[in-house]
């Protein structure tokens, strides 16, 4: 029984379980509903998340709360998540000799250009609050070489354009290190020890995902680092996560509630952009999957394989 399988595709036992089944949306993915963002609140019409910056913030006031201690309401934001594949590396047995190819550092910093160009903003629009500078807070990171390497170099390319920048890269975190995230639907007999390696490393993948996906609220708890920022108004700030392919083709099916088990079905180039939405009322949504607009043909990779004729 605890071999049973899943349409004869994959094991039950390691499927991921839906609070409520798909397709429907479960507003308390994240433990972070309110009566404000629950069903019944969307259905009746009720939902209301401040996301305006409270009476006294912005134009001629802005300065002064940023300066005043007193406590005010916190100005949810809206979460901008920029998953980043790690550049073309060199496919060694050891995990340490696992550095970038000459061109996957090539890869990594033209992705650092455009994340650079993200977080400069643009300037050929009508001036407007939607075309201002990008609050960029951190880049995340795995503990993996080859995703260590990629983020230094696109940290690079963003020191101009990231105030108080020396903390942008974050300690590594070995639970975005890359794994087998859960089974595969269609299935794959070919790769080798699947089932133990998914056994092994599925809780810790869940983990990280909890960890670095969810809303944004207000508590009495928030750190000094944001109170004191000058972004303390920003509806938005921006996330890096550096990591690997099946890692962020896992976090692309969580965070839309689809089944995780398609998560084989996609692909990532590597240095790709990958780029989810967490709004403050729990709605999630994806406004690219596996971008390599910024690399051109003969710049683009999976892995050993160039192009996209494989």
């Amino acid at each position: 029984k605890n071999d049973e399988l899943f349409e004869g595709q994959c094991l039950k036992r390691q499927m991921y379980k839906p609070a409520v089944p798909y397709p429907a949306w479960d507003y308390n993915w994240d433990g972070r509903m309110t009566p404000e963002t629950s069903l019944e609140a969307f259905r009746d019409g009720l939902q209301n998340i401040a996301t305006v910056p409270p009476d006294g913030a912005g134009g001629d006031g802005k300065e002064k709360n940023r300066k005043s201690k007193k406590k005010r309401k916190k100005v949810l934001k809206h979460r901008h998540l920029l998953l980043v594949r790690h550049g073309q590396y060199e496919e060694k047995a050891e995990e340490e000799e696992r550095v970038l190819t000459p061109l996957g550092r090539f890869q990594a910093r033209q992705t650092g250009k455009r994340l650079a160009q993200i977080a400069q903003g643009s300037r050929n629009f009508y001036p407007n609050d939607f075309n201002g500078p990008c609050y960029i807070k951190a880049i995340h990171v795995s503990d993996l070489p080859r995703a260590k390497e990629t983020a230094q170099l696109i940290a690079e390319q963003l020191r101009n354009h990231v105030p108080n920048n020396e903390n942008l890269v974050r300690p590594p975190d070995p639970l975005l290190n890359e794994t087998l995230p859960a089974p595969m639907c269609p299935i794959r007999p070919d790769i080798i020890d699947a089932t133990q390696e998914i056994d092994a490393n599925q809780a810790r993948v869940e983990q990280a995902f909890q960890k670095y996906f969810f809303r944004d609220i207000d508590t009495d708890d928030d750190d000094e680092e944001e109170a004191d920022s000058d972004y303390d108004d920003e509806l938005d700030e921006f996330e890096i996560i550096v990591g690997h392919g099946n890692m962020i083709r896992y976090f692309f099916c969580r965070a839309l509630q689809l089944p995780p088990e398609a998560w084989l079905r996609f692909s990532t180039f590597n240095c790709s952009i990958t780029y989810l939405v967490i709004r403050p009322d729990g709605m999630v949504s994806a406004r690219t999957m596996g971008d390599v607009g910024h690399l051109s043909y003969d710049q683009t990779t999976f892995s050993g394989y160039h192009g996209f004729k494989w």
